[in-house]
């Protein structure tokens, strides 16, 4: 089934073939994101407004919207131009008005003719003393009342869009929903309770109470399955993919590793020693490894890397590690070069600032395999880099890189394992919506000797203070971070503000002492000044967020952060992880502007409390919610329409163990279940999942 099913295609036609919408509502329309009668089923309502006919309006708790039937009096007009046209009315115990401004006369007395009755509904509220109702929401003659429905949904809306538009819109879309073959697990279906597709868009858009608009509502909870469903089933289709592609199993006698082992003063963690054994357990495979290594601030990542790479080497290949920017590209080759040294290896580094003839060399030696492991930034995968044998591919920093950067990646080697590490802990739930097409390893333990964090909340009044001890500090040969204020999401901005802190700390701790990175820097410029703070030159490193990733200078043990109540929370815990890296103890201080908000007062102090990363990273789940806590522009993170990633979090695990039973067990999707499964992926416009089941 490589085109649209029949069945969907009323569900894909133009907004404008639906009743009551032009071309000027189809044109409002998609700005909620609503182009085919599709996304209108998919948009639900987020509340509702009981219109349930009342005896009066006496026992009303203003503001309240009530329906209620009236008897209408006597018309007065505004005494002065723009004031309030007013129209008595009596229910079966009371008299209110209703109260029109810029009204036409004319109209009204032929809408509200005095002495007949109507059915009006709407907000009643009090005014001097007197209730009224400020334009109804409606005003029906006694035959036309079955319009109103008795409990009215709510949707979201957008400029020149209705409340009735969008309900008569959503109607006429659900009409064309088709009856389809289920595509949900029966037992799943069974254990919630769900109603079918078809059922759960009924109840969503003909609610009959609070219950049927809540987000936990079974129908709710199907309809958001759907969608994570949805999005799993592409994912383990790309992993099948991904495992498709032949890989090469790489085995190993393990004497490089030992070499390293015995040359290390420490011994792994249990974290780590399982994490290298998941990873050479799938390099063994001739599937392609497709692993994800998770790890928090100081787990130890660098290690299962580099016993990683060296299976690679030991088993006859090459392996690079890719790091997002020069610095770190050349911190890496730094971290790793004694390890190197302890296993016998050749170690290079390339990147954008390779030139000439040292260039030329190393391509040559890479290509005639006297390189065995290459560091580099995204320039290794320039069309002129050729390796003799490249077994694995290791990507740091992996929130730069969704699922199709991951496929491409695939392309430069055929049979290249790919290993992916970051350091930015991700609560399950995000970590399966961002990553499930890959394994995942976990490093949840600290090595031994890591010494913990002070974390001190500060106010900002208490600056020359803060000043001051640095002085102290310094004197002692201690070194310190000073993070600027993120002014706003400009780097522009945000330079201002560390220049001038720059500027004040230079004239209290004197010249040479102090250095300054920002992102406007030329690279060139940028990296003197890291080098120069790791070297020891100068003792305060001044920066805006451009040092939160991966800069490693063990003396430094005091990291201050300006304005932190504008920092979020996972961002905070891995600049924090820049301190604390060597045998010295380290501190965190978080400058904070009075008076702080209840969230921004919630986040530090969660900082202040826990140094555990994954901890941290739930609660900025449920602090920011799924939007805000990976920016849209860099995460791979889907956007959902229904499904809801804090208030959903089971949905996701099960959707992926769901997709990847059904695909072990129907790998082409063609029993009954597996078309239905395709109708689905049609539905939600998964294309690129469709396209890898037609590869298959």
């Amino acid at each position: 089934m490589s085109s649209r099913p029949e069945a969907l295609f009323p569900l894909f036609s133009g907004l404008e073939t639906l009743p009551g919408v032009g071309p000027k509502s189809a044109q409002n329309l998609v700005h909620l994101g609503v182009n085919v009668p599709k996304d209108l089923l998919l948009t639900l309502p987020h509340s509702g407004i009981n219109r349930t006919l009342r005896a009066s309006v006496l026992d009303a708790q203003p503001p309240e919207t009530i329906t209620v039937e009236v008897t209408i009096g006597a018309h007065t007009p505004p005494a002065r131009k723009g004031g309030a046209y007013r129209v008595s009315v009596t229910d079966n115990q009371t008299q209110f008005f209703l109260v029109f401004f810029h009204a036409r006369g004319p109209w009204l007395q032929s809408q509200l003719p005095t002495g007949q009755k109507r059915i009006v509904s709407g907000k009643v509220e009090l005014f001097d003393s007197l209730l009224q109702m400020v334009h109804p929401d409606y005003m029906l003659p006694m035959a036309e009342a079955r319009e109103i429905p008795t409990f009215e949904p709510i949707y979201p809306l957008t400029a020149g869009i209705t409340q009735k538009t969008m309900y008569k819109a959503a109607q006429a879309a659900l009409a064309r929903a088709p009856e389809l073959t289920e595509w949900i697990d029966p037992n799943l279906i069974e254990q919630e309770k769900w109603p079918s597709w078809h059922s759960a868009l009924q109840t969503a858009h003909t609610p009959r109470s609070d219950a049927d608009v809540s987000l936990t509502a079974p129908h709710r909870m199907r309809l958001a399955y759907d969608e994570v469903f949805a999005h799993q089933l592409t994912l383990a289709l790309a992993r099948k993919a991904a495992r498709r592609d032949k890989g090469r199993a790489s085995k190993s006698d393990k004497s490089l590793q030992n070499k390293v082992l015995q040359a290390i003063p420490y011994v792994p963690t249990g974290a780590q020693s399982r994490a290298i054994a998941e990873i050479s357990a799938d390099m063994a495979l001739d599937q392609r490894m497709n692993r994800l290594l998770q790890g928090d601030v100081g787990a130890g990542k660098t290690l299962v890397a580099f016993m990683a790479l060296l299976l690679a080497v030991e088993a006859g290949g090459q392996g690079v590690m890719m790091a997002p920017t020069e610095i770190l590209a050349r911190q890496h080759f730094e971290s790793l070069q004694p390890l190197a040294a302890n296993a016998g290896v050749r170690l290079e580094v390339l990147t954008g600032r390779d030139k000439g003839r040292a260039r030329v060399e190393k391509m040559d030696a890479l290509s005639a395999g006297q390189i065995d492991i290459l560091v580099g930034t995204h320039a290794v995968f320039q069309a002129d880099v050729a390796f003799a044998d490249l077994r694995l591919a290791i990507i740091d920093e992996q929130h730069r890189f969704g699922v199709n950067q991951r496929l491409a990646l695939g392309q430069k080697a055929q049979a290249v394992d790919v290993l992916v590490m970051t350091a930015t802990p991700i609560p399950r739930t995000l970590s399966l919506a961002q990553y499930g097409d890959m394994d995942v390893s976990i490093l949840d333990e600290k090595p031994p000797g890591r010494k913990p964090i002070q974390t001190a909340l500060v106010s900002t009044s208490r600056i020359d203070e803060v000043t001051q001890k640095l002085q102290g500090a310094i004197a002692e040969g201690r070194q310190a971070y000073w993070v600027c204020p993120l002014v706003e999401e400009s780097e522009v901005v945000d330079m201002t503000a560390a220049q001038e802190r720059f500027k004040r700390l230079r004239a209290r701790l004197g010249e040479g002492v102090v250095g300054l990175v920002h992102g406007q820097m030329p690279p060139a410029e940028k990296d003197a000044a890291m080098a120069a703070f790791q070297r020891g030159d100068t003792q305060v490193l001044v920066s805006t967020t451009v040092i939160e990733v991966g800069v490693d200078v063990p003396n430094a043990t005091i990291m201050v952060i300006e304005r932190a109540e504008n920092f979020g929370l996972a961002q905070l815990h891995q600049l924090r992880g820049r301190v604390g890296r060597g045998d010295a103890a380290s501190t965190c201080l978080l400058l904070f502007q009075e008076p702080l908000g209840e969230t921004a007062r919630r986040r530090l102090q969660i900082l202040r409390e826990s140094e555990d990363g994954f901890r941290i990273a739930e609660e900025d789940l449920s602090i920011r919610g799924a939007g805000d806590m990976i920016g849209a522009a860099q995460s791979g993170l889907p956007r959902f329409r229904i499904a809801d990633l804090e208030r959903h979090t089971g949905l996701m695990a099960t959707a992926q163990t769901d997709a990847r039973a059904l695909l072990n067990l129907d790998p082409d999707l063609s029993t009954t279940r597996g078309q239905a499964a395709r109708v689905l992926l049609w539905l939600m416009e998964q294309d690129k999942a469709i396209r890898l089941i037609s590869v298959g």
